[in-house]
């Protein structure tokens, strides 16, 4: 160990060690196979131990060694130059790297598996190794950064071996006065013990600091092997049997954004898996426990597999759309392998958005829909393009970019206007709107009769008109059969000259209301109608939706 190292190394376990109790329970805890940065943690160690490659077991070792006789300096057992002494302690992570910690199975001493090859990082600098190798991950994939943050999954086997090493200090040293001090809830996690070792690491080779970002670097940890016998460990214990009934429940408790990028249904049936079994420990008594388990846990000969995948949490594009078009949907339409109309809004907007942000795929989100001869016109309707895993954040000028080739295709059939980047927000406030919003309509009708003056008047007249709506017969078979009450807040009739049965109406409603039988009443199931307001058959020949209303797309 170099000089300069050697100081650096003592002067960070000077300061982890006021975090310990007497060396001999440290000196316990490595000899039945905890590493030591799970001794940090379960101590409540915090700073620069973990990120420091340096502390094996045997330095760790060798350094409260020194610490019980700190006046001698010359080893009784072997003279050291280095200021250390050389203890006959032996570390279990042994010459032959085939002991791991009994904890944390590898995780914290950056030995894994991964693609069924052995992954051990070198002594000199293990913590770079390790994150080297993430690096070229988010290299590999294309991502543009400006921050990250790291996501850590690991087996449920982990917290059954922790509780263990509770339970046999616990038993060893519960009378002695640091032991009540220390509850296992000042402990530091593994997970979070695993920033501590990496992040900085992480910092310096992606260039970018970490926080609380859309980019997420998720180590996914698994030991086929110990979860095989921690499940037949649980298989005679009633509360697991328990536990079982419940586990469609534990399903939906899962973070909804780690369950859009699982990478498949067998993964995601693990997590289900691993979260049932996580409630069952928590729930078992201290003497059940015992039953079950071995303690301390035996030594690990092998590593956890390690999955590591980076990704961006979805981004949002939002804006208002105008689709000019009666042959264009607002999603993409198909039926029986034929598409119905000649394009979608939906995937002109989508597939412009996801080009730019070099993303896997997107959905399209619209505060509410309009059929497809149908157009939306005035303001533009509020919409959002949800981009997952997107490569690039765009720029204000790459959303301009996305503006001027919607707006200045050939065919134009749709436009967009105040789009920008929003967060996730948005999503939420535009399906609270959605309940809240009035629209409103130019209507191309026709009457069976004339039009008259005291007509108009008798429409203008009517505000905050109430109407009661069954199920559109035309919509039926895809909608319950629900009686909805809805409001009409206005309506007046704009005569169109040269005819005396054509006219348009301009109305403002509240949001689900059904024009079309509105207008012509659908055989009684919506009343009152434009039809029985003016005495007459009312037919509507064309539609148009000229506002939505809803502040923040504005």
């Amino acid at each position: 160990m170099a000089s300069q190292e050697m100081e650096e190394t003592r002067e960070i376990l000077s300061h982890t060690a006021l975090s310990f109790p007497s060396p001999d329970v440290v000196h316990d805890l490595l000899s039945i196979g905890v590493c030591p940065r799970c001794v940090f943690r379960l101590f409540g160690v915090h700073g620069q131990a973990y990120c420091c490659s340096a502390i094996t077991a045997s330095v760790l070792q060798s350094f409260l060694e020194e610490q019980k006789s700190c006046d001698n300096r010359t080893a009784k057992n072997g003279l050291v130059s280095d200021g250390l002494i050389r203890c006959s302690y032996t570390s279990q992570e042994s010459e032959n790297g085939q002991a791991y910690c009994c904890i944390c199975l590898g995780v914290l001493q950056l030995a894994c598996e991964q693609d069924r090859e052995l992954m051990t990082t070198s002594k000199d600098d293990s913590i770079d190794d390790f994150t080297a190798t993430i690096t070229e991950l988010v290299k590999r994939e294309n991502h543009h950064i400006d921050g990250f943050s790291i996501e850590v999954s690991i087996p449920p086997v982990i917290v059954a071996n922790e509780r263990a090493i509770w339970m046999y200090m616990k038993k060893k040293y519960n009378r002695e006065e640091w032991f009540k001090d220390k509850i296992p809830s000042q402990h530091i996690s593994v997970k979070d013990a695993l920033r501590l070792s990496i992040n900085t690491s992480l910092e310096n080779h992606l260039g970018v600091k970490s926080g609380v970002d859309s980019f997420r670097i998720r180590l996914n940890y698994s030991h086929l092997d110990a979860s095989r016998m921690l499940q037949s460990s649980l298989a005679n214990d009633h509360t697991c049997k328990k536990q079982k009934t419940d586990k469609k429940d534990s399903g939906d408790s899962l973070d909804d954004s780690h369950k859009s990028n699982l990478k498949n249904s067998n993964e995601h049936l693990r997590s289900e898996s691993d979260a049932v079994i996580l409630r069952t420990l928590e729930n078992m008594l201290d003497h059940a426990f015992c039953e079950h388990f071995l303690v301390p846990p035996e030594k690990a000969l092998k590593p956890c597999q390690l999955t590591t995948t980076c990704y961006r949490m979805p981004i949002y594009i939002g804006g208002r759309y105008l689709k000019l078009s009666r042959k264009v949907s607002q999603s993409c339409w198909i039926i029986d392998d034929e598409r119905m109309g000649e394009a979608s809004v939906e995937e002109i907007v989508g597939s412009n958005a996801l080009l730019v942000c070099k993303g896997d795929n997107y959905k399209f989100h619209a505060a509410g829909r309009e059929d497809i001869d149908v157009r939306m016109l005035g303001s533009g309707r509020p919409f959002l393009v949800e981009v997952s895993n997107a490569r690039y954040m765009p720029s204000m000028l790459d959303v301009q970019l996305i503006v001027e080739k919607i707006n200045n295709s050939d065919k134009k059939y749709v436009r967009v206007r105040n789009l920008k980047v929003v967060n996730s927000q948005a999503w939420t406030l535009m399906r609270e709107g959605e309940a809240e919003k009035q629209k409103q309509y130019a209507a191309l009708v026709w009457i069976s009769r004339a039009l008259t003056e005291e007509d108009l008047h008798n429409i203008s007249s009517r505000k905050d008109l109430d109407v009661i709506q069954r199920t559109p017969i035309r919509v039926l078979h895809r909608r319950s059969p629900l009686e909805r009450k809805k409001i009409i807040h206005w309506m007046k009739i704009e005569r169109i000259a040269g005819s005396c049965q054509y006219f348009l109406l301009h109305l403002c409603t509240q949001a689900g209301t059904y024009i079309k039988e509105f207008v012509h009443g659908d055989l009684g199931r919506t009343h009152p109608s434009v039809g029985t307001i003016l005495g007459c058959r009312a037919e509507i020949l064309q539609l148009d939706v000229t506002d939505v209303k809803m502040d923040y797309f504005d």
